[in-house]
């Protein structure tokens, strides 16, 4: 059977009629009421990477048997996901963190992670209806899939089942909500998450603030302001302030000027931010200097970014950062709020004698880039470092996905 299905995929089209009945044979299996059947297709069409089979195999994800759930879950991921991902590693420039599960690995990766392709709407419900399963493990892993494939904006009924999370039973859960609410901008779970801010478990009230900073949600700005002043200090405050300085409201400036010489470079590095996104330009002073002496680059390359936003030219200074695994997520992050505006500018690093900043530069520009990158990446096909060819292949495809 194993044979068979590669045969199945290699087959000339000449073959055609032979090769849809191999693959509706396996298909049809998902539906064998024997377990073990249901299975041996879902490994013989993961293994296949037939991305036809996404949609069938979306019922899976709600199979009265756990490891049938998990295994089809994880399988439907596998499709979305730009390399495979095992615990913390590189892959392709993107650095993972370590987490509980795979799911939960490919969506604290970022966007990068994964391929911008259609997904069925059918995998989207399957996958919230998995939330509520009796298995922690099956509810995670089915939020953070969720969260890591879902593309923006939602449809009602999708938005409607994350925000109903957020008062799940599972504290677990109502944490994996509230950042899959920021990453997807659910903009209808203001209310939702304002409450969540007072959540009797301290992950899904931090999770809670940087969310509705990522939704920019600018009622909560009182409420963000009132948390950062009972927290002062730690992670409570740095969420606080991260919300603030997402949503960048001018009432937040003083507050932003104030942190920005704070002890804590976590406040520092939001402070920068928050001044950013204000488009206040009273600390430019003060920013320029901290750029180049600040003792975190996290914050450095902070000010960098406000600075950029702020009307100056420091994409070559970020694109130098790109050359450190630690900076090269947050990094890879301004570039994409920056957006396409910052694309030319980033372009001359494609040639930059450092294998980490070619290889980035080309995974940021094939998200935010055009044809005019494209034909700029070109060239990296041919690049010594077999790194930074898998880059630009990813880059290209990933522009040609997006239909740049």
């Amino acid at each position: 059977m194993r044979y068979g299905i590669a045969v199945l995929i290699g087959l000339s089209s000449l073959a055609g009629a032979a090769q849809q009945l191999r693959f509706d044979d396996v298909v049809r299996n998902l539906r064998n009421p024997d377990p073990s059947a249901r299975m041996e297709a879902l490994t013989l069409l993961r293994e296949a990477k037939h991305l036809e089979a996404i949609e069938p195999i979306a019922p899976l994800v709600i199979d009265p048997v756990d490891g049938i759930q998990l295994a089809a879950i994880d399988t439907e991921l596998s499709f979305y996901l730009v390399d495979e991902i095992s615990g913390r590693k590189r892959v392709a420039f993107i650095i993972e963190v370590r987490s509980s599960g795979r799911a939960e690995t490919a969506f604290a990766a970022g966007p990068l992670a994964v391929w911008p392709r259609a997904v069925p709407a059918l995998l989207l419900t399957n996958l919230l209806t998995a939330v509520d399963d009796e298995s922690q493990k099956v509810r995670v892993e089915a939020l953070y899939t969720f969260g890591a494939i879902a593309q923006r904006p939602l449809a009602d009924a999708h938005a409607a089942g994350v925000i109903q999370a957020l008062d799940h039973y599972d504290p677990a859960i109502r944490t994996a909500a509230a950042r899959v609410i920021g990453r997807l901008k659910v903009t209808q779970a203001g209310e939702a998450l304002i409450k969540a801010v007072n959540d009797s478990q301290q992950p899904v009230r931090f999770a809670a603030m940087r969310a509705l900073g990522e939704i920019g949600e600018t009622s909560a700005v009182q409420a963000l302001t009132q948390q950062f002043e009972h927290y002062r200090k730690g992670e409570g405050a740095w969420s606080a302030l991260d919300g603030l300085a997402r949503i960048g409201h001018s009432s937040s400036v003083p507050l932003f000027t104030a942190r920005l010489s704070d002890r804590d470079p976590f406040l520092r590095r939001a402070a920068a931010e928050g001044l950013a996104r204000a488009g206040d330009r009273s600390a430019v002073n003060a920013l320029e200097n901290g750029v180049s002496t600040d003792s975190s680059p996290m914050a450095r390359a902070a000010m960098a970014f406000a600075l950029q936003k702020l009307g100056g030219n420091y994409v070559a200074r970020l694109a130098n950062g790109l050359d450190s695994d630690k900076l090269a997520p947050q990094i890879a992050a301004y570039f994409l709020e920056l957006g396409a505006p910052v694309a030319p500018q980033l372009t001359p690093h494609l040639k930059d004698p450092s294998e980490s900043i070619r290889g980035n530069a080309a995974l940021i520009l094939g998200a935010i880039g055009g044809k005019a990158e494209r034909d700029a990446l070109q060239p990296l096909l041919q690049d010594r470092s077999s790194e930074v060819r898998r880059a630009a292949e990813r880059a290209i495809e990933r522009i040609t996905l997006r239909g740049a």
